[in-house]
């Protein structure tokens, strides 16, 4: 279980959380939404730690990540796999060693074959099985967002935060990248945590939302309940969201 307590984050002048109180339950498949630079993408960044707030915290399982140190730290972000926004894959390495490198770097004393098993086992569940010898520059935009989610799968995380995952991508590979989120949720029952602007990703893949408002979690609901909801904030956004 992941608990957002009174969460406040300025940089310089602009204060972009404002409170935020959420609790996000294993298991669960989460979206979160909201207008460009509500402060969704910095709210995931406090989730994993890659930043903490000016006030207020974050609970994983209970422990504080403001309190935790480096070591502690360390152990909490393992349970975490993150997909960024533009795959972030390094240019200068084959598929192979973008998607090894959490293994890696993490010094996990596996041994050179059994690196290569779980290579092999996570670009297949992405369906990019023999891919291991390419380099970025030889893959689709779509193709590089699965290498980068075989990357996030890798260390078999607990929690798998996608920072808008469908964002540069056509129409049917937007639908590709959500069938997919939709399956490994189903094969491996990891808690999903899903920035988007992108209604028809929530749509598929989205068991609850929270939509961000002035710094706030404004609304939590299932697609349904936001979609019937009066509110006129919510409807507003709607609408500017052509559903």
């Amino acid at each position: 279980m992941i608990e957002l307590i009174n969460l406040h984050k300025s940089f310089g002048s602009n204060y972009v959380l404002r409170g935020v109180n959420f609790t996000i339950r294993e298991g669960e498949s989460l979206a979160i939404i909201g207008r460009s630079g509500c402060g969704k993408s910095v709210l995931l960044k406090h989730i994993v730690g890659l930043l903490l707030p000016d006030e207020g915290e974050v609970k994983i399982e209970g422990v504080s990540l403001n309190n935790a140190g480096s070591k502690d730290l360390y152990q909490l972000r393992r349970k975490f796999g993150f997909l960024f926004q533009g795959a972030a894959l390094f240019d200068s390495m084959t598929v192979f060693e973008n998607v090894s490198l959490p293994l890696v770097e993490s010094d996990t004393g596996l041994t050179k074959p059994e690196i290569e098993n779980l290579v092999s086992e996570k670009l297949e569940l992405v369906g990019l099985p023999g891919t291991q010898n390419l380099k970025p520059a030889e893959l689709s935009g779509g193709m590089k967002k699965r290498v980068g989610l075989a990357r996030a799968l890798i260390t078999n995380p607990k929690y798998v935060l996608y920072d808008e995952p469908t964002t540069g991508l056509d129409p049917v590979m937007s639908d590709a990248i959500d069938d997919l989120i939709k399956e490994l949720n189903e094969k491996i029952k990891v808690t999903s945590i899903i920035v988007t602007h992108d209604m028809f990703s929530v749509k598929n893949t989205a068991e609850k939302i929270a939509m961000m408002h002035e710094g706030k979690i404004y609304f939590t609901g299932t697609y349904n309940e936001m979609l019937t909801s009066r509110d006129p904030v919510i409807q507003k956004f709607i609408q500017r969201t052509e559903l």
